[in-house]
């Protein structure tokens, strides 16, 4: 079944100014709960070990996902919780299926199950998880949806393939939600990821302009009628960041100076494009008008962070008072 979520925010990082780690979860938590009290449907955190490029250096602080998540949920009482995506390679999937289902029995039925086939290859090296080629972790990916799908319905799982085997795996207690966590499939490639989002998920995470989305869900919509599933049962979000001020040229100096430039147009130009496009910013009415184009496209909703002034919890209050009336 979709996943109501019009409005789902990600938290990529965890260095935040003056605190000190004793302090840091309490950040995030005040995060978490802005955004539920503003009226955010979800709120998902980064399953990364170091922090990622043009975000931070590698040594920055990252907490580990679903501990942070577990702790969130004690904060919170309504928004749905998880990962933005999940990196398949990271965990046993049995296990996953356990993590998962305890978040879910945390949180009330509150889980959401995000995952993808994972691309850092830098934090793989360094902990030693092997990263193999991209059909090896996309294998991975598709045995690990097999299993934990099955783990979070059947009263005991055995599955025999290439990568992942499993032997009478119970998962007890069983998830809140009937039929388990709703599964989130991250990734715009049209053969391998959106066929799986066709066949095993609920919702989609994609990136792209508005004519990208229109190709990617159509794409997905063919993947759709080929396994005959109805493809207004998959929700449909985009990933991106957002900063609202009070004109394009003030947000983009607040971007273009936590990127340590003094002006976007000061960055490479093949970089200054990447952050623009990952940017929806300017003042409310842009940044309304640009998400309705995303809508438009058929988009369900947009997992967002706030990188410039999420940690103030001021941006995210403004993103949702600019942006969930488009949704009524």
């Amino acid at each position: 079944m979709p996943i109501a979520m019009r409005l789902g925010l990600q938290i990529p990082n965890f260095t935040y100014p003056d605190v000190a780690d004793v302090d840091l979860f309490e950040a995030v938590a005040a995060q978490a709960v802005a955004a539920e009290a503003s009226g955010w449907d979800a709120v998902f955190v980064m399953d990364h070990f170091f922090q990622l490029p043009m975000i931070g250096s590698p040594d920055e602080p990252m907490l580990e996902a679903y501990t942070t998540l577990a702790a969130l949920a004690a904060r919170t009482e309504r928004v749905l919780l998880g990962t933005m995506v999940g990196g398949v390679t990271y965990r046993n999937p049995a296990m996953l299926a356990k993590t998962v289902t305890t978040l879910d029995v945390i949180s009330k039925g509150r889980a959401i199950w995000a995952i993808g086939a994972a691309w850092f290859e830098l934090e793989h090296d360094a902990y030693g998880y092997e990263f193999g080629t991209f059909t090896d972790r996309f294998q991975k990916l598709e045995e690990a949806v097999q299993i934990v799908k099955s783990m979070f319905t059947e009263h005991a799982t055995t599955f025999d393939g290439q990568w992942y085997q499993t032997r009478d795996a119970y998962n007890v207690p069983r998830p809140i939600r009937p039929g388990g966590p709703p599964v989130l499939i991250g990734g715009s490639g049209p053969k391998k990821t959106l066929r799986m989002v066709a066949q095993y998920a609920d919702a989609c995470n994609i990136n792209g302009s508005p004519d990208e989305i229109r190709n990617h869900l159509r794409i997905l919509d063919e993947h759709c009628e080929r396994l005959g599933r109805n493809p207004r049962d998959i929700t449909r979000t985009k990933l991106g960041m957002v900063c609202i001020d009070d004109s394009v040229e003030a947000a983009e100096a607040r971007i273009a100076a936590r990127v340590g430039a003094s002006s976007l147009d000061d960055l490479p130009a093949e970089l200054a494009d990447l952050v623009r496009n990952m940017f929806l910013y300017g003042a409310a009415d842009r940044v309304a008008e640009e998400t309705s184009e995303l809508l438009a496209a058929g988009l369900d909703g947009l997992v967002l962070s706030v990188p410039i002034d999420g940690a103030a919890t001021e941006g995210i209050h403004r993103t949702a008072e600019a942006l969930l009336p488009l949704f009524d």
